[in-house]
């Protein structure tokens, strides 16, 4: 008989996290004027490479994404059965559905609805931002999506878990394909140099740190977490302020770029969250399983965009601005989408046919969802 434990595995949304997009909004003019005051600093920045990385980017990366990888519990694999057809939707949209989708709405509406306003140099490069963007399923803030429409926290971290294992293999697949589909050279080497520094070394580094910090105890290895989360988000404001001092000058000259950049990833959000949800009111899912899985398929995992795009592309792409805005829309777009997952839960069930109880519910297992 299975023993009584508590497992937690999400946070109330943090100071920093809720406002994100206004913080977003603050480094965009906070870069511009610093890239327009002191222009010879950020060159001298953007010439510190080591073999095509840039080092003071890479360390800024590392430091915002070990501290999320830190929650995965590969361990958690093991539940992988107990919520099979969520996980069957989220890892069909994740990564059937939503790369292609983004795919064809870039080819839609950079390559030709948008493209006589957009620079016609960057449109390739926009696409490929669009691209990375969509191929990297979200892992940190899916928790806090997750608890916010009351989401089963075995099914957010067994699936976040699942999709981080397979991101280490399909990511450059998929996004050389991908690229070479939309017919953007593919830089064979520094797209799989950026999955070794921005996926497998941290990957390693932070399973090795919870180990060590697990050693001591889940309080205190959860009270660790807490502190490094807000260095997490610092390193990303400050990345994007780095962004913003070379993108100054295009966007300058053409600030709508960012709002038709903002289309298609918000079409591509509600597409893929509107047909995770269906499916798995059709399956017959729990709502607190249908409700995370929407939430993890149409989210994205926009560190890593961030930093392949400006390993592959440079601070000045297109490419690195498509994700940035990616990153300005995130928090806003996802609160959307947890308050219409909430409020259409007795629809959800009314529809969704009965299945068996949750095994992990007959086993004694207590979910905590504070």
């Amino acid at each position: 008989m299975a023993t009584a434990q508590t497992v937690k595995v999400s946070s109330p949304i943090g100071f920093f996290e809720r406002y994100l997009t206004i913080w977003v909004a603050l480094c965009i003019v906070v870069g511009i004027a610093l890239g327009q005051w002191l222009p010879g600093v950020f060159r001298g920045i953007a010439s510190l490479e080591v073999a095509k990385v840039n080092v003071p980017v890479g360390v800024l990366i590392w430091v915002m994404i070990i501290p999320m990888l830190l929650k995965i519990d590969f361990a958690a694999l093991g539940q992988v059965k107990a919520h099979w057809r969520g996980i069957g939707v989220t890892l069909f949209i994740n990564w059937a559905v939503k790369p292609f989708s983004m795919a064809l709405l870039g080819w839609i509406f950079i390559r030709h609805v948008f493209a006589p306003l957009l620079p016609p140099t960057q449109l390739d490069s926009y696409i490929a931002g669009l691209i990375l963007l969509a191929a990297a399923p979200c892992t940190a803030m899916v928790f806090v999506w997750s608890q916010l429409c009351k989401g089963d926290p075995y099914f957010t971290l067994s699936q976040v878990a699942l999709n981080d294992a397979i991101m280490v293999v399909a990511f450059a697949p998929v996004v050389a394909l991908l690229l070479g589909l939309s017919s953007i050279t593919v830089p064979w080497d520094t797209l799989l140099t950026s999955v070794g520094l921005y996926i497998v070394v941290p990957v390693i580094i932070a399973q090795l740190l919870r180990k060590h910090l697990l050693k001591k105890g889940t309080a205190h290895f959860q009270a660790v977490a807490a502190r490094l989360a807000p260095w997490s988000i610092s390193a990303l404001l400050l990345t994007l302020v780095l962004l913003f001092a070379f993108q100054g000058e295009a966007i300058i000259r053409q600030p709508l770029v960012i709002a038709l950049l903002a289309v298609p990833i918000l079409i591509q959000v509600f597409l893929n969250s509107g047909l995770a949800y269906l499916l798995n009111r059709k399956l017959g899912v729990a709502h607190c399983v249908a409700g995370p899985s929407a939430l993890i398929g149409a989210s994205n995992f926009f560190e890593l965009a961030v930093a392949t795009a400006i390993s592959l592309f440079g601070f000045q792409s297109g490419a690195a601005l498509a994700t940035v805005v990616g990153v300005l829309i995130e928090v806003p777009v996802m609160l959307l989408v947890v308050a219409v997952v909430n409020r259409s839960q007795g629809w959800y069930e009314r529809g969704a046919k009965p299945r068996a109880i949750n095994p992990l519910a007959r086993s004694g297992v207590k979910l905590d969802h504070h």
